[in-house]
């Protein structure tokens, strides 16, 4: 009976499990737990304490303080949480998303890295307290994933799609600097759930006192993107997303367009990305627009790490079109380089065919 009973914990037990308590104060950053996921891993945290900011009226637990309109002041790691939440991310590059843990959080690892926890809050706040949080991780129960071939970019197809966009009056601009193969909803479930959201177009110039005006970083990343022209059209579709420390005047953003080609029954998305860092004059209008970061590489590479952190793409790679795009200026006169490679993100094979 002895011997049944074992036998039996042992089933309930799983192969491989890993526990660790840790105790976090306010303004610590981002901590490093120690415990590395890999995809389908379960994942469970709780977390006990409280936390007193010296300018709120109330203490608060791991949940955070209810959001208020001086939260659209504040720069904080997540703006979709509380001020005080505890939060967490997978992996240290600048992609990684963070996502609310509080109380308790039970979920499955989408990718593999290395958990951080912090707590949601400005440089500038102070608070008093700690967090006791303990964490547990099962080995998941799933096959591990296998290596899923994809079919190479044609060099034809590459060379056939404009290297890049141009405004109204034929002015060249932005490269094209990558490239997805996916349908549709995967290409628009992957960019949500990367925390890119849909912006609004217009042939209008933004204000510049409606810039400055637009104090939270959803405000902010919702403001208008001009149109840019590739296959004679505007773009289907411009994503942006904000910088969580310098929301007014960096953002992340790209525009998309549906290409002519399909690549093994998969539709082709060509776009064009930049990384918004600050205002300049443009040289068109004399007027105020947004200051690139010159390397285009680096808006690239962010738009590779953020899709890849969503655990919905199968395969990234890179191609160098012929006669590549190594120095140019945008359209409105600012200058960027490049190593002229363009990336390519591919999504999983389904049965539907590009008919969309």
């Amino acid at each position: 009976m002895l011997r049944t009973a074992l036998f039996a914990i042992l089933l309930a037990v799983p192969l491989w499990a890993q526990t660790k308590q840790l105790d976090m104060q306010p303004g610590g950053g981002w901590i490093d737990t120690g415990i590395d996921l890999v995809p389908g891993d379960s994942l469970k945290i709780t977390a006990t304490g409280q936390m007193q900011y010296v300018n709120a009226r109330q203490s608060n637990g791991p949940e955070g303080l209810s959001r208020g309109y001086m939260d659209l002041l504040r720069m904080m790691p997540f703006n979709d949480a509380g001020r005080g939440a505890l939060i967490g991310r997978i992996g240290s590059n600048d992609a990684a998303r963070p996502f609310v843990v509080g109380p308790t959080l039970t979920s499955r690892a989408p990718i593999a890295g290395r958990l951080f926890l912090a707590v949601n809050q400005s440089s500038s706040d102070s608070a008093t307290g700690a967090y006791h949080i303990s964490i547990e991780r099962a080995a998941g129960t799933e096959a591990p994933r296998a290596a899923v071939s994809v079919t190479a970019f044609p060099q034809k197809m590459i060379d056939s799609i404009p290297k890049r966009v141009n405004d109204d009056n034929g002015t060249l601009g932005d490269r094209v600097n990558f490239i997805l193969i996916g349908s549709q909803d995967q290409v628009q479930a992957a960019l949500k759930a990367a925390g890119w959201v849909i912006v609004d177009t217009t042939k209008k110039e933004a204000v510049f006192s409606a810039i400055l005006a637009s104090l939270s970083k959803d405000s902010y990343v919702t403001l208008p993107m001009s149109e840019l022209n590739l296959f004679d059209r505007p773009q289907d579709f411009g994503y942006a997303q904000a910088d969580p420390l310098t929301v007014v005047a960096s953002r992340h953003h790209f525009r998309l367009w549906k290409t002519p080609y399909t690549l093994a029954g998969q539709l082709v998305w060509a776009g064009a990305g930049m990384h918004d860092i600050g205002f300049d004059r443009d040289q068109r209008t004399n007027g105020v627009t947004h200051k690139i970061d010159p390397n285009s590489d680096g808006e690239r590479d962010y738009i590779r790490d953020s899709l890849t952190q969503t655990g919905l793409t199968v395969k990234t790679d890179y191609i160098t079109p012929t006669d590549p795009v190594r120095n140019a200026t945008t359209a409105t006169g600012s200058p960027y380089t490049s190593d002229g490679r363009t990336l390519l993100v591919y999504f999983p094979a389904t049965a539907q065919t590009a008919q969309q």
